[in-house]
């Protein structure tokens, strides 16, 4: 985390628990707040910490039994009460330090989270008021009141976006054309069925839809109750047939995507189910990705399937910002639907990505990201996209043999959902079944040509490889990894690890250097932590910690 944020958190690590509960509820009201749960003690552990405690604008003492016998503490309130950023709460009942019991203090010692509980909204407003302190008034946000703190409206948890496929036109003229492009239509539904992003209607609702019965499309979208419809046509041209498909949006008629495929007419009896496939695949992707552009541009009250749309978009980096977008996306999702499967699903993958990547090893989390897991299974036992999501929390909490059981059911219940594949890879890559790995995540880019997590799938296989020792195939995945996202600080790691274990030093303190300065506030323990994750239960796990620990000090 950067040290320039706009509140500094200070607490006693015995409230760990308490304290995240202000960070989360904080940084979705748009806050952005600096505390060290995400450092591991290091050289710069204390020169860090006393620059963000300088530069932050407000700084929030949690006052309980253990933080006013902490010197950290004290000092902290302190400094904060001297440069005149104090904001203290008392989240225990407690005697504070006798020289600040004079200095009003928010009595937050009842407070579970509930963001419209009067006391945590007056503090929230006192909060604002230090960090607006100074500004420009044109820049300035509206005060926060209970309107601004209020959660969407419960119970809206939405549901993936509708699509009709109309029947596609033979253009050839051709009779056995026409038997065809009906079997393309049929084929096309039920390898939508099998994924998850897109719910597509029967073929039994659009069949007479033909060239003479088509009413115009903003009027069709509604009889159907759709928000896309899919249209394409088949038409010979020399010795191949070629297949066109485009995606329209049916509120506006305006066409979204659209995409040609071909076969050589030869081939086409034994080519038929993978150019079905293929059509579908890049089908549920780019609707999916439409549908990720909507959620995050919308304002407000979003669904929860929206709220989980967008922790999803946010896989896009892997920053530790990104992450707690994640977070806090899959929080609103709950807010709105306290029961809704897939909200606790992805809370629990964003939740175990922050441990893996950012936190120290802590059973206490552990157990928190379990129990969305648990709890996003018990809901739904029988969504492929709630296994995926749970089977990959899972994974990253180092339970992948338990992640790889309900990953395999989520392929089993949608083969074409990429992300059920794409765990159950993750999954293969732990329990060193490097050849599984390689086939999963094959699948998973079948499944979802142009997704936007192909970079972590790339990484992954380049894990698998590493493990295995294919040193020259795991560089070849990682590269592939790093021309998709540059900046992504796992991969570039693994690079230089390989760099190293090819006897290019110098290549990989280069290499490296890129990671720390996209990273600089991470030291060489949670360096090494994460490679020991990443290589767990590998005879390779300990040289990957020694070597990358060598790299931060080199």
């Amino acid at each position: 985390m950067s040290a320039v944020c706009e509140i500094f958190l200070s607490y006693n690590r015995g409230d760990q628990v308490v304290a995240r509960r202000f960070l989360e509820k904080l940084t979705t009201l748009g806050f952005t707040v600096w505390w060290d749960a995400a450092l591991v003690s290091g050289a710069a552990y204390d020169e860090v910490t006393e620059a963000a405690l300088r530069n932050a604008k407000a700084v929030i003492v949690l006052w309980s039994k253990r933080s006013v016998e902490s010197r950290w503490v004290r000092a902290e309130a302190t400094l904060a009460d001297r440069k005149q950023t104090l904001v203290p709460a008392m989240i225990e009942v407690c005697e504070r330090p006798i020289m600040f019991e004079l200095i009003q203090t928010a009595d937050l010692s009842h407070w579970d989270g509930d963001v419209h509980d009067k006391a945590w909204i007056a503090f929230v407003s006192d909060v604002q008021r230090f960090v607006q302190k100074g500004k420009d008034a044109s820049t300035l946000t509206p005060p926060i009141t209970s309107a601004s703190v209020l959660v969407p409206e419960r119970g809206d948890a939405g549901s993936a976006p509708s699509l009709a496929v109309l029947p596609f036109r033979n253009r050839s003229g051709v009779a056995e054309d026409d038997v065809f492009s009906v079997g393309m239509v049929e084929d096309i539904i039920e390898a939508l069925s099998q994924g998850a992003h897109v719910r597509v209607v029967a073929s039994s609702a659009t069949a007479r839809y033909t060239d003479s019965a088509l009413p115009e499309v903003k009027a069709l979208g509604q009889l159907l109750g759709v928000r896309y419809l899919l249209e394409g046509n088949v038409r010979r041209v020399g010795s191949e047939l070629r297949v066109t498909a485009q995606v329209i949006e049916a509120a506006s008629a305006e066409v979204l995507w659209t995409r040609k495929f071909g076969r050589p007419l030869s081939e086409l009896a034994e080519l038929q189910e993978d150019l079905v496939v293929e059509i579908a695949a890049h089908l549920d992707t780019q609707v999916y990705r439409i549908e990720m552009a909507r959620a995050l541009k919308k304002p407000g009250n979003l669904t929860a399937w929206e709220a989980v749309t967008r922790a999803f978009a946010n896989l896009h980096h892997a920053s530790a910002h990104s992450t707690l977008l994640q977070i806090q996306e899959a929080e609103r999702a709950i807010a709105i639907a306290p029961d809704y499967g897939p909200a606790h699903a992805m809370l629990a993958q964003s939740l175990g990505i922050r441990y893996t990547n950012f936190s120290a090893d802590d059973d206490t989390e552990i157990a928190r990201i379990r129990n969305h897991a648990d709890q996003a299974i018990s809901i739904d036992r029988e969504s492929a996209f709630v296994l995926s999501h749970a089977a990959q929390a899972l994974n990253l909490i180092g339970a992948p043999d338990e992640g790889l059981r309900r990953a395999r059911k989520a392929v089993a219940l949608s083969p074409n959902m990429a992300f059920a594949h794409h765990a159950c890879g993750t999954s293969c890559v732990l329990l060193d079944k490097s050849n599984e790995a390689a086939a999963y995540f094959e699948a998973e880019m079948r499944a979802s040509p142009g997704a936007h997590t192909h970079y972590l799938s790339f990484t992954w296989l380049a894990n698998a490889h590493f493990r295995a020792g294919r040193l020259a195939a795991s560089e070849a995945a990682v590269d592939e990894s790093l021309d998709l996202n540059p900046d992504y600080s796992i991969g570039i790691a693994i690079k230089a690890l390989l760099c190293l274990h090819n006897g290019r030093s110098a290549q990989a303190r280069t290499v490296f250097d890129r990671a720390r300065q996209l990273e600089p506030d991470v030291g060489p323990a949670l360096w090494a932590l994460r490679m020991r994750r990443r290589f767990a239960g590998n005879e390779v796990e300990k040289a990957a910690a020694v070597s990358i620990m060598q790299l931060c000090v080199d």
